[in-house]
This record gives structure tokens, C-alpha cells and sequence, in this order.
């Protein structure tokens, strides 16, 4: 319910400074009790997207819920939290420009589901789509997800693999439908790294970077399966910390420098990427 509202504020179909749907609306639209409704409602509070949260009164959206989540004060979220409602304010541009480095693009491709649902809705219209995807290379070893106990088992690369494709494939066909669908230009284009990238970064309309670490955790064994154990890490719940263009010099020297970090890769060790076999 939070990630459904934080969208829409961050869409625009909930206006800075308009009064939230009543907590006994929002219980029946959700089908939910009204703790829960008030669970959620000071959620986005704490991330100052709301003001007045009350038992007694309708919420109020913040007066500048851009800005809420970037900046120096910002504290860092989930990846499933932070990247949808960020990308579907990102939708709201006539000209949309996204670049992700990532493991799979299992984040990114869930993250699109919203503003897609808003297009289709009519609510958003971008005139032009630009999406430019860096994953690792599938010749190389990965430096995660291995087994714990040696790399001699090809299954796991091969599940990445196929997690890769299947991810980046699902995202490539819902952003193209929209040529034949709404009539907006989309283009959108991968290319592999020679090498497993430690970290995730998201940039959006040149103005915003979106950076998280993948941290490693040991994933036991299934033994029904007989798979191993596995050194692996949750990029969707990977703490994604927010850096806006024009927050300070600080996050905008941070955007301009992962700019220009992620063209360099582009543009020189990368190479062609076929999202199958």
C-alpha cells in the first residue's frame, strides 16, 4: 500500500499540497484494516512525502515531495522501496533517460511496472523513451553468485544467466510495446562488462544517481535439490542512497562523476550483449 501511494505522489496523480483520500477510503480501495492504512500513512511521513498524518483528518501530500528522498538529509531505502517511485517521477518528463549498471536488472524491470501502469492509465504521456542497460558479460566468471565451496559448478552461472536474459528481455518488450501502443519513441539498449560490477547505480534525466552496494551473504544449501551453498547478494534489497542535481555540491558532483563513470564503461570496455543462450 505504502509503495502503491509513494508512486502516485511521485507520478503526480497525487499533487504537492492535496488532501490524501480519507484512511476509511483508503482501507476499502486496499481492502485493508485501518491500522495497517496508518501503518503505511506514517511510513510516508517518515520519508516526508506527508504531512498531517492524523486519526482524525485526512494526510496531506508533502509541499515538495520531489526532493524528499535526495539530498544530504535523505535516508537511504530498499532498492524495492526507493527505485519505482523514483522512476515513475523520472516518467513524467517529456524526455526520459535512463542508465543502470546492475547484476541481473531484476530491480529496474519491476521498478517500470509502475509508471507503465500510469501511461496506460493516460495519467503519463513521455514523448521519447531512452534506456541504456550495463550487465556482466556472459563469458566471464562471476565473482558472485558462486558456491561457497569452489567454482566448479556450472548450474549457478547458468541460472544467472538465464535470470539476466529473461529479466532484460521482460523489460525490453514492455518499454517497446509502448511504440505500438501510445505511440511514444523507445529505445532501449544493452551492452556486457567484462567483470561482475560491485555495486548498483541508477541515473535518471541526467539529474538524479541512484547508488547501492550488493552485499554478499552466504545462502545455505537446499538440500531436497542438492544445490550447495552459495555466495550471493539481494540487489532488491540492496539500501539505495539518493543524489540529486542541484542538492548541493556534494550530490551534484556526485551525479556529474557517475555520468561520466558509466559513459566511459559504455563507451570503451563494453561490449555487444545478446539477451540469449
Amino acid at each position: 500500500m505504502a509503495d502503491a501511494l509513494r508512486a502516485r505522489i511521485r507520478s503526480g496523480a497525487l499533487r504537492p499540497g492535496e488532501r490524501m483520500p480519507t484512511q476509511a477510503q483508503l482501507a476499502h480501495e486496499f481492502g485493508v484494516e485501518r491500522g495497517a492504512v496508518r501503518q503505511a500513512l506514517r511510513l510516508l511521513q517518515s520519508e516526508r512525502l506527508l504531512t498531517n498524518v492524523s486519526k482524525g483528518s485526512p494526510a496531506t501530500v508533502a509541499p515538495d515531495p520531489a526532493g524528499a528522498l535526495t539530498g544530504p538529509q535523505a535516508p537511504p531505502l530498499p532498492t524495492t522501496v526507493a527505485l519505482a517511485s523514483r522512476i515513475a517521477t523520472a516518467f513524467a518528463a517529456e524526455h526520459v533517460e535512463i542508465d543502470a549498471v546492475c547484476l541481473t536488472s531484476i530491480s529496474l524491470t519491476l521498478a517500470i511496472g509502475e509508471p507503465l501502469r500510469q501511461i496506460h492509465a493516460g495519467r503519463l504521456k513521455p514523448a521519447k523513451v531512452d534506456v541504456r542497460v550495463l550487465l556482466p558479460s556472459r563469458d566471464i566468471d562471476l565473482a558472485f553468485p558462486v558456491p561457497v565451496e569452489g567454482r566448479g559448478d556450472d548450474w549457478v552461472h547458468e541460472r544467472w544467466l538465464a535470470m539476466r536474459n529473461a529479466q532484460g528481455q521482460v523489460l525490453q518488450h514492455n518499454l517497446l510495446a509502448l511504440r505500438a501502443t501510445h505511440g511514444i519513441d523507445v529505445q532501449v539498449t544493452f551492452r556486457a562488462l567484462p567483470f561482475t560490477p560491485p555495486v548498483k547505480l541508477y541515473l535518471l534525466n541526467g539529474t538524479e544517481a541512484l547508488f547501492a552496494y550488493y552485499t554478499l551473504t552466504r545462502r545455505e544449501a537446499e538440500a531436497e535439490h542438492e544445490q550447495p551453498a552459495l555466495y550471493d547478494a539481494q540487489g532488491t534489497q540492496s539500501m539505495l542512497f539518493a543524489f540529486r542535481q542541484g542538492a548541493g555540491l556534494r550530490d551534484t558532483t556526485f551525479v556529474e562523476q557517475s555520468h561520466l563513470w558509466f559513459n566511459a564503461l559504455w563507451e570503451t570496455i563494453s561490449s555487444e550483449l545478446v539477451l540469449t543462450g
